[in-house]
């Protein structure tokens, strides 16, 4: 099955066609910039025209940087606000014309990398942790998705929000090094090995491209990886769960 697969982000909104078969693109890659502010009628529009430049009539998987409950935006970190309650997946289906099916960034990303990417054919706990303009959080056990852990909000034993101490908008504001970058993203793992215990640590988003700048700051006892799809995940995961929709309606 072919599925558009859209990512949005906090700089950028991105997608492509996916062979959900196999997790790879069937089609180039279309990215926009993200609008400001992410309105609903903006990031609509914004949607709106990644699907008319890939000419898609069919359906549409979107991973979106809320907590998503039942189609419905139940926060906005980097959004606008004017999200919060409505629901998502039938906004974004009006606005296109296609049938769309809405989940959290971070969880479609995850699912991306536990079907065909780094974590494939792990059991246990496994925590997939997306580094950009926010920290996102999936996390697995056994392969069950428990959806919208949003682990980058915890606050920090220095009382400090996680993403807003070691996103990677926090790195670019802030013009740290990686290393002193590398210490505060390792608080962060540190803070989620203590709660979770998981057995692997899938790093995903824009700065996972540059572990080997960071790695060796990085103490947890759990294995941590880079995601194998690195910030393709989020479109890949995303045609994912528009699939897994589609197939419990048949």
């Amino acid at each position: 099955m072919h599925i558009l697969g859209i990512d949005i982000g906090g700089t950028g909104i991105k997608g492509a066609v996916i062979d959900t078969a196999t997790g790879e693109l069937a089609s180039e890659r279309i990215r926009i910039e993200s609008p400001r502010p992410a309105t609903p009628e903006s990031v609509g529009a914004t949607i709106l025209a990644v699907v008319e430049g890939h000419r898609w009539s069919g359906p549409i998987g979107v991973g979106f940087p809320a907590a998503i409950q039942h189609g419905v935006a139940r926060t906005a970190a980097n959004i606008d606000p004017a999200f919060i309650g409505l629901s998502v997946a039938d906004h974004f289906s009006r606005q296109t014309g296609c049938p769309v099916y809405v989940a959290n960034d971070a969880d479609v990303a995850g699912l991306a990398e536990m079907r065909f990417g780094a974590a494939r054919g792990v059991a246990g706990v496994v925590l997939v942790v997306t580094i950009g303009t926010g920290l996102g959080t999936a996390l697995f056990g056994d392969g069950h998705l428990l959806p919208n852990t949003e682990l980058g909000h915890i606050l920090l034993d220095n009382g400090l929000e996680a993403e807003s101490y070691a996103s990677e908008a926090v790195r670019d504001a802030e013009n740290l090094r990686w290393k002193d970058w590398g210490d505060r993203f390792n608080h962060y793992l540190l803070a989620m090995e203590r709660l979770f215990w998981p057995d692997l640590i899938v790093l995903g988003g824009g700065a996972s491209k540059k572990l080997d700048k960071f790695a060796a700051r990085i103490t947890t006892q759990t294995p941590v990886v880079p995601a194998r799809f690195l910030n393709q995940a989020g479109m890949i995961g995303a045609a994912l769960f528009a699939e897994e929709k589609l197939k419990a309606t048949e």
